[in-house]
């Protein structure tokens, strides 16, 4: 298959690091995937789904959130807001070299983010979820008991997956003023929610909350047994891209 290594500006003007994959033949449509909280385009699950997805046919670009993995900037400088910016980039790119997505992908922390900005891409016409959680403040639970070194000191070092990053007082300001719920009820998109029942990070009750906020076309799929970042078995990420392609032939 075809594959090349590009770049972008983000939404501080860093260079942005991203893949992008494409079939041999004619392709169905183009994907977009936009990856967890601190984790990067290159987690093996995300690598696994891309592949999958392009040997049925679609386009793909992954790429790494300002701060993270092979991107320029700096990662406490950043927030939902910025993520959300760096999607719409990522989207200009592929519509101004490729072909606009027409299927938004995120995981845990950039699902709620595709969430936020599907409307805002007009060839956008389905959105899928993948253990992200229902409002942007789920994500402080995971350094919850520095929340007050950060209000204090204005910012502390935590860590997230066991590396260190530093969070500032901006990314607790900013988080709080997105109403996702809101977003939900007016995405006027086809939504498919992927969760695991067993998930420890973002909890089954998020997919329940997006669900019963979003609008119809609307579908869930229970990855049961399956851990957050869909590491523990390989087999977990094939069955989201098998699902996510049959899925999303309906809307492109």
């Amino acid at each position: 298959m075809p594959s090349e290594k590009i770049s972008f500006k983000g939404a501080f003007g860093d260079v942005l690091s991203a893949k992008v994959d494409w079939p041999d033949g004619d392709v169905k449509s183009w994907v977009l995937f936009a990856h967890g909280f601190s984790i990067g385009k290159d987690l093996k699950p995300i690598r696994t789904i891309s592949k999958t997805l392009v040997e049925d046919g679609y386009g793909m670009l992954r790429f790494d959130f300002t701060g993270l993995g092979e991107s320029e900037g700096n990662f406490s400088d950043t927030n939902f807001t910025s993520n959300c910016e760096d999607i719409r980039q990522a989207a200009a790119y592929l519509r101004q070299n490729f072909h606009a997505p027409c299927v938004l992908i995120g995981h845990s922390f950039g699902g709620t983010a595709a969430l936020k900005v599907a409307d805002e891409i007009p060839e956008c016409k389905a959105v899928a979820t993948i253990g992200s959680p229902c409002d942007t403040s789920h994500i402080v639970h995971q350094f919850a008991d520095q929340i007050e070194e950060i209000e204090d000191e204005g910012e502390a070092k935590v860590l997230l997956g066991g590396r260190p990053f530093v969070i500032k007082e901006q990314f607790l300001d900013d988080i709080a003023n997105h109403d996702i719920a809101s977003e939900i009820s007016d995405l006027n998109r086809a939504l498919m929610i992927f969760h695991s029942p067993q998930d420890i990070v973002v909890g089954i009750d998020n997919a329940s909350h997006i669900y019963g906020k979003a609008r119809h076309p609307k579908s869930f799929v229970s990855l049961d047994g399956a851990d957050h970042l869909l590491l523990k078995n390989p087999m977990d990420a094939e069955y989201v891209a098998h699902v996510l392609a049959a899925w999303a032939r309906r809307y492109i």
